[in-house]
């Protein structure tokens, strides 16, 4: 679930550094191969050339931090990528000589080391369709709603999105959904209910992972918004305690409401911001429920590169 979001050169630019800066190295990766256009097949012959061998897969991997370049012929590939990139020496391997951020937080439900490792089922399922992982699209504004079932389960979650095209020929999004501990993925139901079509729909039953093509009724031209709807419904995985977005682009705006059901009120909601999997909690802040006191929301008017979420406790 990586929306991106529009922004203009000099927001990137200003992004790259700050990553460049203060890390995480898979972010400060993504986004330096973002700024460069370059995809990971073209990195990986670049590389080649420099008598540097490193896999497509493997650079995916560092890329959506599943895993961190340690071993000298991996560290020897991240200072040919400085080059590539057009980096100054030494920015990528300094983030990797830092040790990984630890969270003072108790562990979730829903971890935050799924949000890292499912991006290895995601590349697997993008692999099968034969679809890059940038689909051509920037969002604007996304408002998207989740219901918690009676068992504290995440039963539904409804997406509304504003995106522009940022090349032309694109006709379709691709929904990512990442269920809680004990989902069975193969019973995620997805439909598409405002100017878009449910297309191919591929899961990954371990990681309990759904990718799912969203086929829009017109072919978008570089410049063009489009407006579309979609909802999933899950119900199948354990007893929720959160649930966050993570963002790989900053803009845009985002909305999360999380409803509650009668049956199963949790004594405290609270937002959040993490800059990346690992870092610590930020941004945090008491969420007041209204409507009957079974709905909380936040709204971030332009989100930043990295985690927004709701977490919430039971008793």
């Amino acid at each position: 679930m990586r929306p991106t979001g529009d922004r203009p050169d000099t927001a990137a630019a200003a992004e790259l550094e700050d990553l460049l800066g203060a890390g995480p190295f898979h972010l400060a990766l993504r986004a330096a191969l973002a700024a460069r256009g370059l995809p990971l097949q073209r990195v990986r012959h670049h590389l080649a050339a420099r008598g540097v061998k490193v896999g497509v897969t493997s650079l995916s991997y560092w890329q959506q931090g599943a895993r961190r370049p340690r071993r000298p012929e991996s560290l020897r590939a991240v200072s040919a990528l400085e080059e590539i990139l057009e980096l100054p020496a030494g920015a990528l391997l300094r983030l990797l000589a830092d040790p990984v951020p630890a969270s003072g937080a108790r562990p979730a439900t829903r971890s935050y080391r799924a949000l890292v490792s499912v991006g290895a089922a995601v590349e697997q399922l993008l692999a099968g369709l034969e679809l890059p992982a940038d689909g051509g699209l920037h969002s604007l504004g996304h408002h998207e709603r989740v219901r918690i079932g009676p068992g504290g389960e995440l039963r539904t979650r409804e997406s509304q999105q504003i995106v522009r095209a940022h090349r032309d020929g694109v006709d379709r999004y691709l929904a990512v959904h990442h269920g809680d501990p004990g989902c069975d993925a193969t019973r995620v139901e997805v439909t598409a209910y405002e100017n878009c079509r449910t297309g191919r729909v591929r899961c990954h039953r371990e990681a309990g992972v759904v990718v799912a093509e969203l086929l829009f009724d017109a072919r978008l031209r570089r410049g063009d918004t489009y407006v579309f709807g979609y909802g999933i419904e899950d119900g199948t995985g354990g007893r929720s305690t959160e649930y966050v977005r993570g963002f790989s682009y900053a803009g845009g705006q985002y909305m999360l409401q999380v409803s509650f059901d009668e049956a199963a009120l949790p004594v405290r909601c609270r937002r959040f911001a993490r800059a990346g999997p690992r870092s610590p909690r930020t941004d945090l802040g008491d969420l007041t429920p209204s409507g009957r006191h079974r709905a909380v929301h936040l709204v971030e008017q332009g989100v930043r590169c990295g985690i927004l979420g709701i977490a919430w406790d039971w008793e």
